[in-house]
C-alpha cells in the first residue's frame, strides 16, 4: 500500500498556501465574533443603518436587520436619542447618543418631518401634545411637482417671504399675494400649502435662530448621511 499510494499527492500540500486556515462555526452559534466591532465602526463612518444591511448582505450574503436592537439583559427595540447642536461657527457637533427606554413619548414637544400623507395625524395621536412641523424644504420639492421647470425659480422666490415672514399674519398675507399671481396658473400648489398651513406655521412662534433649526429636517438628514470625511 506504502508503493501504491507514493505517488499521490497529499490533498493537504496541495492547498495553495494563503495562510487562511478555515474556520467553522460552531453548533448553536448565533454571533460571529468581529461582526459588532465591524457594524459599529461602519456606524461611525457615517452609513446608515439600511447601508450597513446591505454592505453585510453584498459582502457576506447575510441579511441583516437594519432596525437597531438594544441587549440589556434582552433584546428589544428602542429609541435612540441624538443631541444635536451648531457651534458659532456654523459647524454641527453631535453632543452625544442615547438609547431610551420607549416610554419617553409623553415628553416630546416638536416633531419636523417631511409631510408624509397621513403622518402629522399619525404623531398626533400617538403624541397628543406635540408640535407637528413640516419639512419647508419638502414642502418646497413637493410644489415643483406641480409646476412647470421653467417656473420653478419664480415660485421659490414668490414662496420665500411666506416661510420668512416675522409672524404667522404676515406669513398669510404673503401667501394671498402669492394666491393671486400664481394661483390660477398652479391652484394645486395652492391648495398643497392650505392643506399644510397648521404643520408648516409653528416654527414661526420662535426667534430666526431657532427657526433655521427647526424648519427642515435637512439637519438630521445630513448627521445620518454617510461622510467619507468621518
Amino acid at each position: 500500500m506504502t508503493d501504491m499510494m507514493s505517488g499521490v499527492e497529499n490533498a493537504e500540500d496541495s492547498k495553495p498556501a494563503t495562510g487562511l486556515d478555515g474556520q467553522l462555526v460552531a453548533k448553536r452559534q448565533k454571533r460571529l465574533g468581529g461582526v459588532d466591532e465591524m457594524v459599529i465602526s461602519l456606524a461611525v463612518k457615517g452609513l446608515t443603518t439600511g447601508e450597513i444591511s446591505a454592505h453585510l448582505a453584498k459582502v457576506y450574503g447575510a441579511e441583516v436587520s437594519r432596525h437597531v436592537k438594544i441587549c440589556d439583559g434582552q433584546v428589544a427595540n428602542r429609541p435612540i436619542y441624538v443631541a444635536l447642536a451648531v457651534t458659532c461657527e456654523g459647524r454641527r457637533d453631535i453632543l452625544g447618543l442615547w438609547a431610551g427606554d420607549g416610554g419617553e413619548g409623553a415628553k416630546l414637544l416638536m416633531v419636523v418631518c417631511d409631510g408624509l400623507t397621513g403622518l402629522p395625524d399619525a404623531i398626533t395621536t400617538v403624541w397628543p401634545q406635540a408640535i407637528t412641523q413640516t419639512c419647508v424644504v419638502h414642502l418646497l420639492r413637493n410644489s415643483f411637482r406641480y409646476a412647470g421647470r421653467q417656473h420653478w425659480a419664480a415660485i421659490a422666490k414668490a414662496l420665500k417671504p411666506v416661510y420668512t415672514a416675522p409672524t404667522e399674519g404676515a406669513a398669510r398675507e404673503r401667501f394671498a399675494e402669492f394666491t393671486d399671481a400664481w394661483g390660477g396658473r398652479y391652484p394645486a400648489i395652492v391648495r398643497l400649502w392650505n392643506n399644510a398651513w397648521a404643520e408648516l406655521v409653528p416654527f414661526l412662534a420662535f426667534d430666526p435662530e431657532i427657526r433655521r433649526v427647526i424648519c427642515s429636517t435637512n439637519a438630521i438628514e445630513s448627521v445620518n448621511a454617510p461622510s467619507a470625511a468621518r
